[in-house]
């Protein structure tokens, strides 16, 4: 039975290579994420390790929780901190490290490196082990600096030119006094780093006679482990918190490997859908296979093979297939995992340099994916083969399927399917993060329901296409009967593309409407012209809210001044706001009373306001970061939304109370609106800051939207995969049939229907067939995307359903073309069979 098995691989080759390719292409897709995400892990491990060569115990802050009344707060690393740190015994050195978001610009006045892997820091005294020159000398005050090599070549810099970079708002020319070295990962992965010399850098971050971290190289023959066991002595345990080099390694590693799990799972996932999608065509290629060799295989039950032989000679079959596609899935997945790392590149992204990864885990896990899949979609084939009985298998009585067997289909997929709706209706009114489970439960019950009623669907829908096919003549009604004479076959084909289109549809639904709503809610929301924000979003100096307001056509501004309190016990936010100036930058609905910021006077959100009981006219007390309280009355209730929420005061009320005052954005009104010359005046009075962005609020809703294209495109990609195979698996079936129908072809030409009739006559039923998963896959996604729309307007009032009637109608017109591409090959064989061979075919 083992030689009949692979002598039938080996019989079928052309049959088997669809199969083989669409087993490999899903292989291939979870051995390329593996590569990927291992190498990609590996690189930023080995980068992150060499950044702790120069320290051996790293001193950090502890969090002052918040507590009663108390707001909470880092406790501060002094210059006192420091020199202890240095005393205690086995300690050879102790660097003070200061760090922020430092932009740097090129000589073209553009941003180097991204926007959030521009960093900057302190440089320590005149020879940082850390961070060797190459050239220069060491940074001295506020108007020198240093950068990295690799930004210092990207920008064009040479030692002695004059840099223009930004911390926090406020443009910055200081003189590049040197250029130096580092293994810092953020750098080697695209980024940029300045460095200042430690007083400027403190001044600079807001951290004046303070560091963010100490780190302590331990003296020749003492132990990282006893090294912070004296500093844990010797510093105050409540103040500070010590952590070996070792352990540090270790947390950045466990970091960088729960990073990447996000990135991984999402791609597993889509993998995992394409080998779905796969399945269907294996499970259609082995019951033809099967089905054509039913005499064959009924011969070997009269000489003596029990149906358990049987059933693994089809297994058999299957572990080969699986066999060879895991193996060429393996080969291909190194190609995509290196193809995907050199892809970063391009969206302006690198990681560190190290080499690709392929750990014995990948190989095993493309092996058993590519011979566990085949395997399992063979099985059903191959056991429904075994229980036909000889003599009906030699009549071929079994052929058609039963009455009680399709009812028993029919019911169970019907059942399958209301589950299904009902359990995604149930989860449209449950709470977002809740409902998060149940919606997919939900959207998989329902499309294997529809899969499983599939040919019970295709029947009034490919019929509902009789009037088209009609105008074909005997090629359309030929087309139309083939495309329902086995409804199995026809389901088993149509679904894998329906399941492709059902989430491209989705996705589509999804993204339009939340881009139709983020646009709702700039355009309601602010009245302003411009929203000033930094490139990464980190604050703003308050320099850049007075920059703006004394510019020349500016009616209006108002920064937006976010702090930490303490009301009731519990943290909230406030919004420090220009009082004067905020009702004509915004537009918000007030539920109760008015939109007054004015002294004592504030604003809250509906949320807030029912969270505590508020109503206008109540009074509550806010207790700042100094430790000092103001009681503030309730002057109105407006609807937040995801733009602008919380608690809105008057920023001559919060300042005085903040340490470091510091703005996360800055709304302008001006008198001639919003135009290229009103921009151009404004980024020149902020010193034409690359680090700062200038948006109107189309410019926000683009932005946005930007975010949502690419990561649809990503999609679109990734799903590709599992479309692609849908056509795999569309050629196999046409190919198939056209070898099982060879005789009824033959016929055919022989009482007179010529080559060109038979090609369109298969072509037809290719698109016909498409076409019905095509209606299947954006109906179902279109539900699934008002679904889905049904939670997130719960977060968004300005959320509403928005079809994309014109996409749909690209991607019914794509389904078609995918059903003429995929009979091009299946209508040229049909149709350059030799009719007299073909007749005595059996």
């Amino acid at each position: 039975m083992f030689r009949t098995a692979l002598r039938n691989v080996l019989a079928h080759k052309a049959r088997l290579l669809m199969t083989v390719l669409a087993v490999m292409l899903g292989v291939a897709f979870v051995a390329g994420t593996l590569v990927f995400t291992n190498t990609i892990s590996d690189a930023y491990q080995k980068s992150s390790a060499k950044g702790f060569d120069q320290v051996d115990v790293a001193v950090r802050p502890t969090y002052q929780d918040s507590e009663g009344d108390k707001v909470g707060k880092l406790s501060d690393l002094t210059q006192a901190t420091l020199d202890k740190a240095a005393e205690v015994p086995g300690a050879a050195s102790a660097t003070g490290v200061v760090g922020g978001f430092t932009a740097v610009a090129g000589k073209d006045g553009k941003l180097v490196g991204g926007d959030w892997q521009s960093n900057g820091g302190n440089y320590w005294g005149t020879n940082d082990a850390r961070y060797p020159l190459v050239g220069g000398h060491a940074p001295h005050g506020a108007g020198e600096v240093l950068l990295d090599s690799r930004t210092a070549k990207r920008a064009g810099y040479r030692v002695g030119d004059t840099v223009r970079l930004s911390v926090n708002g406020p443009v910055l020319t200081p003189t590049l006094a040197g250029i130096f070295t580092t293994d810092d990962g953020n750098v080697s992965a695209g980024g940029s780093l300045a460095l200042f010399d430690t007083p400027t850098a403190q001044a600079l971050f807001g951290k004046k006679g303070t560091y963010d971290e100490i780190d302590v190289k331990a003296a020749a023959g003492t132990s990282q482990t006893a090294l912070k066991a004296r500093l844990d002595k010797a510093l105050p345990a409540h103040q500070v918190k010590t952590t070996t080099a070792r352990q540090l390694a270790d947390d950045q590693a466990k970091q960088i490997a729960a990073s990447m799990s996000g990135l991984k799972q999402a791609l597993l996932v889509f993998a995992g859908i394409a080998l779905f999608v796969g399945t269907f065509i294996i499970a259609n290629t082995f019951t033809m296979l099967v089905a054509q060799r039913t005499r064959e295989l009924a011969l070997l039950r009269a000489v003596g093979a029990s149906r358990r032989q049987v059933t693994r000679s089809v297994l058999t079959e299957a572990f080969a297939v699986g066999a060879v596609a895991g193996v060429a899935g393996l080969a291909a997945g190194v190609g995509i995992g290196a193809g995907l790392r050199s892809l970063l590149g391009s969206f302006g992204a690198s990681v560190p340099d190290g080499p690709l990864v392929i750990s014995p885990g990948t190989v095993v896990a493309a092996l058993a994916v590519g011979i566990l899949i085949t395997m399992l979609a063979a099985w059903l084939p191959g056991r429904r083969a075994a229980k036909i009985p000889p003599v009906a298998a030699m009549s071929s009585v079994h052929a058609k399927a039963t009455t009680k067997s399709l009812v028993l289909r029919n019911t169970l997929g019907a059942l399958f399917a209301a589950a299904g709706v009902a359990v995604v209706l149930a989860a449209t009114s449950m709470d977002t993060d809740s409902a998060q489970g149940p919606m997919g439960i939900g959207a998989v019950l329902l499309i294997i329901g529809v899969f499983i009623l599939t040919p019970l669907l295709s029947r009034p829908l490919i019929a509902a296409a009789a009037p088209v096919l009609r105008a074909f003549g005997v090629s359309g009604k030929l087309a139309r009967q083939n495309s329902v004479r086995n409804p199995r076959r026809t389901a088993a084909t149509a679904s894998a593309l329906m399941i492709g289109l059902t989430l491209i549809t989705g996705l589509t639904v999804m993204a339009g409407s939340l881009q139709t709503a983020i646009d709702k809610m700039a355009s309601s929301a602010i009245r302003a012209d411009y929203v000033v924000s930094m490139a990464n979003r980190s604050p703003l100096s308050p320099d850049v809210a007075t920059k703006i307001a004394a510019t020349d056509g500016v009616t209006a501004s108002s920064p937006l001044r976010n702090a930490e309190s303490r009301i009731d016990g519990k943290t909230e936010f406030l919004t420090g706001v220009d009082g004067s100036s905020i009702g004509k930058l915004t537009d918000l609905k007030v539920d109760e009373g008015s939109f007054t910021v004015s002294g004592t006077r504030v604003v809250v959100d509906k949320d807030r306001a029912k969270e505590y009981g508020w109503t206008p006219g109540s009074h509550f007390t806010a207790h700042f970061e100094d430790g000092k309280a103001r009681q503030l009355t309730v002057a109105g209730v407006y609807e937040g939304n995801d733009m602008i929420n919380g608690i809105m005061l008057d920023d001559k009320v919060l300042t005085p109370h903040l340490k470091d005052p510091a703005d996360m954005q800055v709304m302008v009104k001006t008198a001639d609106g919003a135009s290229d010359a009103t921009k151009t005046r404004l980024t020149k009075a902020l010193g034409t800051n690359p680090a700062i962005k200038i948006q109107d609020k189309q410019d926000i809703s683009n932005s946005i939207a930007q975010i949502f294209t690419t990561m649809l495109n990503m999609l679109y990609g990734l799903l590709g995969m599992a479309v692609i195979v849908a056509v795999l698996g569309v050629i196999n079936t046409l190919a198939m049939s056209v070898f099982e129908r060879a005789q009824e072809i033959g016929m055919l030409r022989a009482i007179g229907l010529d080559r060109k009739a038979v090609k369109r006559m298969v072509r037809l039923e290719s698109l016909v067939i498409s076409l019905f998963g095509g209606v299947l896959g954006i109906g179902l996604g279109v539900f699934f995307g008002w679904a889905a729309g049904q939670l997130l307007g719960t977060k968004m009032p300005t959320y509403e359903l928005v079809l994309p009637w014109a996409r749909m109608a690209v991607f019914l017109l794509l389904a078609g073309a995918v059903g003429v591409l995929a009979a091009l090959w299946p209508a040229r064989r049909a149709a350059r069979l030799n009719m007299l061979a073909a007749i005595k075919a059996e």
